[in-house]
């Protein structure tokens, strides 16, 4: 790209006018869900008998009959049309951190060489899509190509466009799952069956128990004709070379400053279009980075969430483009500055208002915060590294560890109180801490916790699943992952850890021993066992890593070799025992992780290669060969010792440069044939290794002299946007 050109972009992205976003008249809450069939309009649309069947359906998980489907259909279909809908699409989450959608429209022949509007209970019900091309890891064969997405009636349908969408699961003609979906809902249904068995040992009214989920999505806006001049950026989501700009974050005074008015407009008008879906949209924010921003919703139940910020996120993207800006959804687009997360709030409430993880006014509603938050770590514990695999990315791992983000080792901060409060209890006996009155009283010879509604602890960014109060925030994820992966693996593994907690308390309690004196005991046992995953401190230093080591926990930062926990034995017992996920399952998104890694490095190493050799090394040497002209000139007309004295820096400049380019050419050329020798591996494990251990190094090797050279070159000539023109938005 010439300088002219460059220069162009750079003028016309700096003086971009906002996008005239529409001033809404009505209150949010006169237009929310406007484009959801929610139960006010399953109500309206629907035969009174129809819509009690439909809510037996969602809230009891009762069967659905062809009959019913038909009838919902209909209405569904009234509804959508009168919105301007004339298509259908299920839609659904493959194991490509996406969404699919195959749309079909409201038309069949009339038989009398007509059209007719139809749409089908069997329509809404299940489809077949193609399900050769979407990645299976070794479940489907290639000419194997049917698959099946079914309807998931408890998230709500909703028109997007002409499109009326339905949310689906999406699995093998053989049942295996193919999607993220149809396990989250199974890891619920583990949770909640688990989870309701231990709360009614304090409430006996409880009848079922749902895991919340409040999302926190980061992101990056960068002007769209800056992104269209830079080949890597577009090709994988992140800037692979870039000097730092000399101003960025150091100054702290984007993070929560006053929001930019063409970032503002996007904003509103993204807001405007997710309320309308449904999304309730909550808070909006700079992040500390320059252009980054925040989006976070009240928190949802767990599908229902996982559903919008999917959709969110393709909101985000399509939004930034009306408005002159690409949305980067990269975990780490920029170095040098922070990167982005998806902080995933979870919390597991009572069908009457309970909120498991939040304290109480009586020492029953304590003991029971006591046992849920134990049990939480217990999970957490045994299955630390599986979490960690459940979040590690090719992209995600740029994020982890630095020094705004939590570190590859997956550890829960509590806070002084709930530390003192657990340590109390680790240390204490029966007889000092219980006196039991009856069967439900129970008497703590300690302090009352009290009630967390205002924040009674510091926070700890270092922590990747810290305590916030009354729930916990698991603040690992990737901002563009689909956070049903790290909601499968904790609700699993809560799950998990609430029927052996259930199971070793009735072994007491069939011994003899009084209830709540069995849990308490029981509870004490855990806090001993669990320790390990408590940590307070500085998760970035290195004698946290050495003390981690020692505790147990699992250390490992190579992704290829942190995947391998999702073929423990530990894992696999689990996702059997849980009926979440099958071994087959397990081999096939270990598989999948494994390429979808590889690709992404070996996308990344192609980019960069052309980048170098078709971008950088051109452009250097013409500068080098200007300096060397300017040279020669210097000494035809000007004394020898004049004209050597005159010519050092430029001579010390051409020196530097020709070592840079030397470099990067060499090196390049180990970079292509590191990528020949890892594709000629046959087995996905250690093809990953390789890319890992010899192809991404070699990257961030020529990098460094890629980023010296632009300081070097004449700006002028410098081929692609730099930081300090991408990272303000004016």
């Amino acid at each position: 790209m010439s300088s002219t050109l460059r220069f162009q972009i750079v003028g016309e992205a700096f003086t971009k006018r906002p996008v005239e976003v529409p001033n809404r008249k009505e209150r949010p809450s006169e237009f929310f869900a406007k484009y959801v069939f929610t139960r006010q309009k399953m109500s309206h649309y629907l035969p009174s008998d129809i819509y009690r069947k439909m809510c037996d359906v969602i809230d009891n998980g009762a069967a659905l009959d062809m009959t019913t489907a038909d009838a919902v259909a209909a209405g569904m279909k009234k509804w959508a049309m009168e919105l301007g809908a004339t298509h259908c699409t299920h839609w659904f989450q493959p194991l490509t951190e996406g969404t699919a959608e195959k749309h079909d429209g409201f038309v069949e022949h009339d038989g009398e060489g007509g059209m007719v509007e139809e749409f089908t209970g069997k329509q809404l019900v299940q489809q077949e899509p193609d399900a050769s091309s979407f990645p299976s890891g070794g479940i489907r064969s290639t000419f194997e190509a049917r698959g099946y997405s079914a309807w998931d009636p408890t998230s709500p349908v909703f028109v997007l466009g002409d499109t009326l969408m339905i949310p689906t699961i999406f699995i093998s003609y053989t049942g295996e799952a193919l999607d993220y979906k149809a396990p989250l809902k199974k890891s619920l249904k583990a949770v909640d069956r688990a989870a309701t068995a231990v709360a009614r040992y304090f409430y006996p009214d409880v009848t079922r128990v749902v895991s919340n989920l409040g999302w926190e999505q980061e992101y990056f806006l960068v002007d769209e004709g800056l992104y269209a001049a830079r080949p890597d950026l577009l090709m994988t989501g992140r800037t692979l070379l870039g000097h730092d700009s000399a101003k960025n974050q150091q100054m702290d005074d984007h993070y929560f400053g006053s929001i930019p008015m063409r970032v503002a407009a996007f904003m509103k008008d993204l807001e405007i279009h997710a309320l309308e879906l449904g999304i309730p949209c909550k808070t909006r924010h700079n992040e500390v980075a320059p252009n980054q921003f925040e989006l976070a919703p009240i928190y949802e139940e767990t599908n229902l969430a996982v559903d919008h910020n999917m959709l969110i996120m393709s909101l985000m993207k399509r939004t930034a483009r009306k408005h002159g800006f690409r949305c980067l959804l990269h975990e780490k687009p920029f170095a040098g500055i922070n990167g982005s997360g998806k902080h995933c709030n979870w919390s597991l409430t009572t069908d009457n208002g309970i909120l498991l993880h939040g304290p109480g006014k009586t020492p029953l509603d304590n003991l029971r915060f006591v046992t849920f938050i134990v049990e939480s770590l217990m999970a957490v514990y045994r299955h630390n590294g599986l979490l960690k695999a459940s979040i590690i990315s090719a992209t995600n791992v740029h994020r982890l560890g630095a020094s705004e983000a939590p570190p590859a080792i997956v550890s829960s901060f509590l806070g002084k109180q709930l530390s003192d409060l657990l340590e109390h209890l680790e240390n204490s006996s029966d007889d000092e801490l219980i006196n039991l009155s009856g069967k439900q009283t129970l008497s703590l010879d300690i302090p009352q916790i009290p009630e967390l509604t205002q924040d009674n602890t510091d926070r700890n960014r270092t922590s990747p699943f810290a305590f916030t109060g009354n729930r916990f925030e698991f603040r690992a994820v990737g901002s563009q992952q689909n956070c049903a992966a790290a909601m499968i693996v904790l609700n699993t593994a809560m799950a998990e850890a609430l029927t052996n907690f259930k199971t070793r308390v009735d072994a007491l309690i069939a011994d003899g021993m009084e209830p709540m004196k069995a849990i308490l005991r029981t509870v004490r046992e855990d806090i001993k066992t669990c320790k390990p995953i408590r940590f307070d401190g500085n998760g970035y230093s290195e004698a946290w890593k050495q003390e981690a080591a020692r505790r147990g926990l699992d250390i490992e930062t190579s992704a290829p070799l942190i995947l391998d926990q999702y073929l423990t034995p530990e894992t696999v017992e689990m996702f059997s025992r849980m009926n979440v996920l099958t071994k087959a399952e397990l081999e096939a998104r270990n598989e999948i992780k494994l390429d979808t890694y590889i690709k992404k490095i070996q996308i990344e190493a192609r980019i960069f290669g052309d980048i170098c050799m078709n971008h950088i090394i051109p452009v250097a040497t013409r500068y080098q060969t200007q300096l060397i002209d300017n040279v020669r000139k210097m000494k035809a007309i000007l004394p020898a010792d004049e004209a050597d004295r005159l010519n050092r820096p430029n001579l010390s400049l051409i020196q530097q440069m020709g070592e840079h380019n030397a470099f990067i050419v060499e090196n390049v050329e180990r970079l292509i044939e590191a990528r020949r020798v890892a594709n000629r591996i046959r087995d996905g494990r250690e093809r990953a290794i390789a890319y890992h251990d010899t192809v991404a190094p070699l990257i961030e090797a020529i990098r460094y002299h890629v980023d010296h050279l632009e300081l070097i070159v004449d700006d002028e000539l410098w081929p692609l946007p730099k930081y300090r023109e991408m990272l303000f938005i004016h």
